[in-house]
């Protein structure tokens, strides 16, 4: 394997641990919240210690690029490894809910190294098609979403909680050390790359605005989803502690079907136009998700797998987004500044679902917001551009010459 292509395989496996640290604690607290438990025995109040992690996960995401700048990617991620690893394995170790929430925190704030660094190289490393490239990597960072819920129930019903966490961040920690060793590629670029067109600044302009407003409305309606998604489970299918991973295998099953949607839409990008690909994924968001909030029994599986395909599928279009509208040169800050936006919307699902939860006792009301912020999504795919540009890039020196086609 080449060096381009080693590091192109740890930046899928780094995807996979971003997604996977994130979580753990939805699952974990099942298995933590019981009478007598230093953490207490109510589900919502132990899974606000996530607050901390998401905040600083969007936050810390804004300065990765003039970071990078300084110290190089390679460098970086070595870090993003190193210290993911060894604060989840802090989180299994800690006795109280306080040092839980910093352990959770410190997560959160290495994590956020992964999406604006790890993006990037993997966009310059795609070419002229990125659509497949960003499939396979998404496929990959929801790999961890998929397994962190059937992992995590199978630890914590056989070693207890603790190893939940304990276990991943032993193996972050050593895919650092063999990432450390790993020659640096001299580029992830392509040779003979066609220069990056110049596109209309009207039309940039409206791809930009779509791309931060959905990463707002996307962060707080993917993050709330997964966040829920273990709970969910466990309230329709099996309420019993001992079926913890029959919970976690259910949840698994359905974040799967989103991480193989991630494939398709991936390459279907590079095959039309990102609106004609995101419009169907906005249009059935709101419906599945307000089915999701009413169904029982095991018909919440196919609609929370369908719930999942739409809401990853969206992932790869909006990471498109940037690829095919934003000059490499400006990739890394704009990547930044999406994550840093999304950080708006994802600290708030923590609270957001544990607070309903806790006020209504069950996770209706929650879903029933996430389909009210799915109409933005469709607003948003109404708003971006739908350009044949796109897919012939050679044609966007006519548009940007002819003022009226900017139009």
């Amino acid at each position: 394997m080449t060096p381009s292509g080693r590091q192109i395989l740890f930046i899928n496996i780094a995807h996979s641990f971003c997604h996977y640290c994130l979580l753990i604690l939805p699952t974990a607290v099942l298995a933590m919240a019981y009478q007598g438990s230093a953490f207490g025995p109510d589900y919502g109040p132990i899974l606000a210690l996530a607050t901390g992690m998401f905040v600083l996960y969007g936050l810390f995401s804004l300065p990765q690029g003039w970071i990078a700048a300084k110290i190089g990617r390679k460098r970086l991620m070595t870090i993003y490894f190193f210290g993911n690893g060894l604060s989840m394995v802090t989180s299994g170790l800690v006795g109280t809910p306080m040092a839980l929430g910093i352990a959770l925190a410190a997560t959160g704030f290495f994590a956020a190294i992964y999406h604006p660094i790890g993006t990037a190289m993997l966009v310059e490393a795609a070419g002229d098609k990125p659509g497949r490239a960003l499939g396979l990597n998404g496929v990959s960072g929801n790999m961890g979403v998929a397994l962190a819920p059937v992992v995590t129930a199978f630890l914590a019903a056989h070693s207890g909680w603790q190893t939940a966490f304990i276990v991943p961040g032993i193996l972050c920690t050593l895919f650092g050390f063999v990432w450390m060793r790993t020659p640096e590629a001299v580029t992830l670029g392509h040779k003979g790359a066609r220069p990056f067109p110049v596109i209309p600044r009207r039309l940039v302009r409206q791809a930009v605005v779509s791309l931060l407003l959905i990463a707002v409305v996307s962060g707080l309606v993917f993050n709330a989803f997964t966040l829920l998604l273990p709970k969910l489970m466990q309230e329709r299918l099996a309420t019993n502690p001992d079926l913890l991973p029959l919970v976690g295998a259910a949840a698994f099953i359905a974040t799967l079907c989103g991480g193989l949607t991630q494939f398709t839409v991936g390459r279907m990008i590079d095959r039309t136009t990102l609106r004609r690909v995101f419009m169907p994924l906005g249009v059935v968001l709101m419906p599945a998700l307000i089915g999701l909030a009413y169904v029982q029994g095991w018909l919440v599986l196919p609609v929370a797998a369908i719930t999942a395909a739409v809401l990853f599928g969206q992932v790869t279009v909006n990471e498109t987004m940037a690829a095919r509208y934003i000059a490499p040169e400006l990739r890394t800050r704009m990547y930044s500044i999406r994550f840093f936006v999304g950080f708006l919307g994802s600290a708030m699902a923590a609270p957001l679902v544990g607070g309903l939860h806790e006020m209504t006792g069950s996770l209706i009301a929650p879903v029933l917001v996430m389909a009210g912020f799915a109409a933005v999504t469709l607003c948003c795919a109404l708003l971006f551009p739908d350009r044949p540009e796109e897919l012939r890039p050679e044609l966007w020196d006519s548009a940007s010459a002819l003022p009226a086609a900017a139009e």
